[in-house]
């Protein structure tokens, strides 16, 4: 099993959530953060004072897929979150070790 994380543009979240879901991923954990990536942010001018804007709003999206599903996945956020711009966002996938469903006390695969 694979976690995938992806840090993305707030615009692109419904597209992107409804694409998983027409691929089936059983379930997402999403968050509204800020976040400062290359860009570093700018400088604005408030009240005479300068001011460092340099977080964004972004979305955190997360999921755990099966090893066979990780490829496949992975093109379909790209292709979906894709602007061309700076700040388009990151993937991060990292392996997991085990998933248990509580509830039936499912393990692996199953449990997602």
């Amino acid at each position: 099993m694979k976690k995938i994380e992806v840090i993305f543009r707030p615009e692109k979240l419904e597209i992107l959530k409804e694409k998983l879901l027409e691929v089936c991923v059983q379930g997402i954990t999403i968050y509204q953060v800020s976040d400062c990536g290359n860009q570093h942010g700018w400088i604005v001018y408030h009240c005479g004072s300068e001011v460092m804007m340099n977080m964004l709003p972004k979305v955190y999206l997360m999921t755990v897929v099966p090893d066979e599903s990780v490829d496949t996945l992975i093109q379909l956020i790209k292709e979906t979150v894709y602007t061309g711009e700076v700040g388009d966002g990151k993937i991060f996938i990292s392996t997991v070790d085990s998933c248990i469903r509580i509830r039936i006390d499912e393990t692996g695969n199953e449990a997602l």
